[in-house]
């Protein structure tokens, strides 16, 4: 049976949002469906004409049509938390990047840098710097260590970075001074500037 690793939060968020969809959407959407279909029973045809039968019908399509989904989701969240691999990168160490892990990497063409952690697919979040360990940045780091070269292949073409910064703790500083609180034994320290995550993604 397939694995899905992920972070203690990303667990946690999930369980969250399963019990969520199981106990407050579902019942709503079910108590929706009912209230249309007795609406529709008992209103005689004339008078539901008169006040609206399509758009009812339509609120009680609407509703079957959100429950479908409510319910898909449910058994997707259901599927992946049954065969979660829960790993906690702070109970990790070494100088490898692997699931978990804190990463600052630097463009070798723009000098620019940008900081992320490899998490699990349904945690993933652009915005937050939170990239799949599926993406091809992460596969492309996977078991590389400091101060190695690494080549991801994008839309744009192929872009050279370096890897600069591993942190198993916490995530790395986004500003000019280096933390090496919680940070891999090698290190090469620079300054900081930022780094677009839009634009990496968007580069893969």
């Amino acid at each position: 049976m397939e694995r899905y690793p992920m972070t203690p939060e990303g667990h946690e968020a999930l369980t969250q949002e399963l019990k969520h969809l199981t106990s407050v959407e579902r019942p709503r959407i079910s108590k929706e469906i009912g209230v249309a279909r007795w609406w529709h029973q008992h209103n005689p045809i004339g008078v539901a004409r008169e006040h609206g039968d399509l758009r009812e019908n339509a609120e009680y399509h609407a509703a079957k049509e959100k429950q479908g989904q409510v319910e898909a989701r449910i058994a997707h969240l259901e599927g992946m938390l049954s065969r979660a691999e829960v790993i906690d990168a702070r109970q990790l160490s070494g100088g490898k990047v692997k699931f978990g892990a804190w990463v600052k990497l630097e463009d070798i063409e723009s000098g620019e840098f940008k900081n992320f952690r490899i998490v699990g697919a349904e945690e993933a979040d652009v915005n937050l710097g939170k990239i799949s360990v599926t993406s091809p940045v992460a596969r492309a780091l996977i078991n590389h260590e400091v101060g190695d070269e690494v080549k991801v292949n994008a839309p744009a073409g192929t872009r050279t970075y370096e890897i600069a910064e591993i942190s198993w703790k916490s995530a790395l500083s986004t500003t000019g001074s280096d933390d090496r609180r919680n940070i891999a034994p090698t290190m090469r320290p620079h300054s900081m500037s930022n780094f677009s995550v839009e634009r990496l993604e968007r580069e893969d």
